[in-house]
């Protein structure tokens, strides 16, 4: 079983971040001190899990977070500082902060270091998320010690439901749309107005109409899908956001 540290300090160490072309060595106090910090710390860059859900899902709810009152939101590797920046940006992450632990010093103190040597990773962090007030650990998920790489708990959803509880989870928003089409445009100027964030796909760049016809059951643009509901074209989204105003 691991150890949960709530109510201990975090481990006081150093990382090693390249910024630019610069090294800067970021200290534990730095991070931490007088703000209120969201820690996810995952096995390794790149990895299936951790690029698929895990980082995805904190990236999205960071302004979730910080309306709770979170500062800073932490993505923890056992990854050197290249790998991290690299992963950050194929990731679309700029609203996290990747911290790299190439030589597993944080991880080591939270007692989390783990060995995947049969999977030729060597040391590794353990999944675990954790929320940190002036560098103290107020509450941890820590995955169960289960074989593999369970991933029940450390979620950011998990996170979020323990720091607020009542808050307003962002909507899960696509358009397909089509360059040069007015309708697609004002689709997406009216989820602006609403203050609704949404994922574009452009005809014949992301999608052709055959997968539109597959999806949506239709070939004209654009078309707007919303937790998973096809809600339609422009017209079908202002009587949407009008049912949502009132």
């Amino acid at each position: 079983m691991f150890e949960d540290r709530t109510g201990k300090r975090v481990p006081a160490v150093t990382f090693h971040t390249r910024q630019g072309t610069e090294w800067v060595d970021v200290t534990t106090d730095q991070v931490f001190a007088g703000k209120t910090v969201v820690v996810f710390s995952l096995p390794g860059a790149y990895t299936p899990t951790c690029s698929s859900s895990h980082v995805p899902r904190y990236n999205q709810l960071v302004p979730a977070f910080k309306a709770a009152g979170v500062d800073t939101v932490v993505c923890v590797s056992v990854n050197d500082t290249f790998v991290m920046n690299e992963w950050q940006k194929v990731q679309r992450a700029e609203a996290l902060t990747f911290l790299p632990d190439g030589n597993g010093d944080f991880t080591g103190g939270m007692g989390l270091l783990v060995d995947k040597n049969d999977l030729g990773f060597g040391k590794r962090s353990w999944r675990y998320s954790m929320l940190v007030r002036d560098g103290v650990i107020e509450k941890m998920f820590i995955e169960p010690d289960l074989p593999g790489d369970p991933f029940e708990v450390s979620d950011a959803d998990t996170m979020l439901a323990y720091l607020a509880p009542n808050a307003a989870k962002p909507l899960d928003v696509t358009v397909f749309s089509r360059n040069g089409c007015p309708f697609c445009a004002k689709a997406k100027q009216d989820l602006k107005d609403a203050g609704i964030v949404y994922e574009e796909l452009v005809l014949n760049r992301d999608y052709t109409d055959e997968t539109l016809r597959a999806v949506a059951k239709v070939a004209s643009v654009p078309q707007v899908f919303i937790n998973g509901e096809h809600i339609g074209g422009s017209d079908k989204l202002a009587e949407w956001l009008a049912k949502r105003a009132a």
